[in-house]
């Protein structure tokens, strides 16, 4: 399975919200994301539904700094 089709596959989400958020965020950026991006958004994707809603909303933050640019793409949509 490629790489993409595997992203597309765990942004389906059991959060409503989280999951149309992910698909429109894929559907804008996944084109010029590049390698390293790809690999953050997969860390992003592993964390728990409620946590990662919460750190797109900024009610939360996370401690990996290295997230930080993809998540703010995330708060544009």
């Amino acid at each position: 399975m490629k790489q993409q089709e595997r992203l597309r596959w765990r942004c389906r989400r059991g959060m409503l919200e989280l999951d149309l958020l992910l698909q429109r965020f894929l559907e804008q950026y996944d084109a010029q994301l590049d390698e390293a991006q790809l690999k953050m958004f997969e860390t992003l994707l592993s964390l728990p539904d409620n946590e990662l809603w919460d750190i797109i909303t900024s009610k939360k933050e996370t401690t990996n700094e290295h997230l930080q640019p993809l998540i703010k793409l995330l708060q544009q949509i």
